[in-house]
């Protein structure tokens, strides 16, 4: 699906506070940029950015990072919490007081992972309704391919997990597949979270998740580590 541009996007996402800006030199320091040592999560394609910013909201012991590909999409959750650029007087205030002081945003693409996060730096990640990429000559793309567990595998701590949802049967079925062949192992699945008691305590549903269960759309998910816990 070819995204609509909307030409203000670069300059509101250049001069937010919430955007790290230059994200490759803070490979290793992001401790520092958080100004504390409590865990890192990160969701690799947030779009509008409502799960991970309810997420900081109701954790502030764990940093979140929100990495968005497209600056159209991101645009979106920037001013979402910031307030748009013609807020002014106490709309504004109460945009800037709502911002949660463990989350930031991040504009590139998810291939780039590694040069961003060191070794063992990220402890969560969240795949959540991902692009399908339904071609089958386009698989390597989708972010729960092998191709991806590789690079996650990179900056995971060496328990660290990642939770994948979808309403998306075919991506799921091939995100199981990927599992052992790439290493990790299935620590927890289903084919309808709705009616996991287990699986959903405490879940915080996206705008995409929102919609396709109003529609009666099962949601699939699934919880996986790495088999090996030591590195060769």
């Amino acid at each position: 699906m070819r995204l609509r541009n909307i030409p203000r996007a670069n300059d509101v996402i250049a001069s937010s506070p919430l955007v790290i800006q230059d994200p490759k030199a803070q490979r290793g320091q992001w401790k520092e940029v958080f100004g504390n040592d409590h865990p890192i999560h990160i969701e690799v394609g947030m779009g509008k950015g409502r799960f991970i910013t309810e997420l900081a909201r109701k954790h502030p012991e764990i940093n979140y990072i929100g990495i968005e590909r497209y600056t159209s999409v991101l645009l979106r959750a920037v001013e979402k919490l910031q307030g748009k650029e013609q807020a002014e007087g106490q709309e504004a205030v109460t945009a800037a007081a709502n911002i949660p002081e463990n989350l930031y945003f991040i504009c590139m693409d998810a291939t780039e992972l590694p040069e961003v996060f060191a070794p063992e730096e990220v402890a969560r990640i969240y795949l959540n309704f991902s692009d399908p990429w339904p071609k089958d000559r386009h698989a390597k793309r989708r972010l729960p391919s092998r191709q991806f567990l590789a690079r996650y595998d990179q900056i995971l701590k060496k328990d660290g997990t990642i939770e994948f949802k979808t309403d998306n049967r075919g991506l799921f079925d091939f995100a199981l597949e990927e599992i052992e062949p790439a290493g990790w192992r299935l620590l927890m699945h289903t084919f309808d979270l709705h009616a996991d008691a287990e699986l959903m305590k405490d879940n915080i549903m996206t705008e995409y998740e929102e919609k396709f269960a109003s529609k009666g759309n099962p949601i699939c998910k699934m919880v996986i580590d790495r088999e090996r816990q030591e590195r060769i």
